[in-house]
């Protein structure tokens, strides 16, 4: 087992930071402060990140996805938003049930194919009230999974043959086989559990490791393809919530903490590691008809 340690970055403390995402467009990392309502933006400089700026969204962001055609995509609350110089759209919103059960959108990723995935939680975290969602290049909305109840960390395999999901409280990652033609997933099976711990957020390497953040035991963990533990990263703060590799060679690890309920010192920052290898390029959201039809 590999065991190796991260390193403090400089932007101060959010209460919820979450959804690390690099887009080489900008050379920037992005991120979220999900109960701040906040899109953050900066550099990343001799492993740290520097030069941050923000998008004040005025309501909880939970995920921000880069676009085809050179904006963003984010989730908000119920809702999914387009943000392209400043202007903000609505693109389609969630028709959630009608139960008097308060739910939001959580983590979010695009698909090699150019789909969007989010998942939604119940905000008291009420077992099998939430799903995951699939927005495709058109705005059309399905459910891809339904009972479940914190929707989190999402990744595709190299050949994206295979997807990674999580639903936390199971205390594991499935994988499940990936239909890329009609954006489907099939055969579910155990990949990797956590007894210690919460699976959050996930990236994929591209040797096709996972690599997980593990909420409570302040790690981020790799598995090796089958499934077997291959590396451990001590972050500090046990709220770990997200990692994603970044850098124009991706070969360093933006891994975000939460402060919210936590005292601990660092708590909420983002921290960096480079394990030695590299990640795969950020999948986007094909925006392209949307944006067509706008004009």
């Amino acid at each position: 087992m590999i065991e190796l340690k991260a390193h403090r970055c400089s932007p101060r403390p959010g209460r919820l930071c979450e959804g690390p995402v690099w887009d080489a467009r900008t050379d920037e990392v992005l991120w979220v402060d999900i109960p701040a309502g906040r899109i953050h933006r900066a550099t990343l400089r001799d492993g740290d990140l520097v030069g941050r700026s923000t998008v004040v969204m005025g309501k909880r962001v939970s995920a921000v996805v880069p676009c085809a055609s050179g904006g963003l995509i984010a989730t908000a609350v119920d809702t999914f938003v387009h943000i392209d110089d400043g202007a903000i759209t609505e693109v389609a919103a969630l028709s959630l049930p009608d139960d008097g059960i308060r739910r939001r959108m959580n983590d979010a990723k695009a698909d090699p194919c150019g789909r969007l995935f989010a998942g939604t939680m119940a905000e008291d975290e009420i077992p099998g009230t939430a799903a995951l969602y699939r927005l495709d290049p058109d705005g059309e909305l399905s459910t891809v999974r339904q009972q479940v109840t914190i929707s989190n960390g999402l990744g595709w395999s190299p050949d994206g043959a295979t997807v990674y999901y999580v639903d936390s409280p199971t205390h594991r990652v499935d994988a499940f086989d990936y239909e890329a033609a009609t954006g489907t997933f099939s055969g579910g099976r155990t990949f990797a559990k956590f007894p210690d711990g919460l699976p959050d957020g996930l990236t994929v390497d591209a040797s096709g490791y996972v690599w997980v953040a593990v909420w409570g035991a302040g790690q981020v963990r790799a598995f090796d393809p089958s499934g077997r533990p291959h590396a451990v990263i001590h972050v500090g703060p046990a709220q770990v919530s997200s990692c994603a590799f970044a850098g124009p060679d991706l070969d360093v690890l933006v891994i975000t903490t939460a402060a919210e309920g936590s005292a601990a010192p660092d708590a909420g920052r983002l921290f960096t590691c480079r394990p030695g290898v590299t990640g795969l390029p950020t999948n986007t959201y094909d925006d392209t008809r949307l944006v067509s039809n706008d004009r």
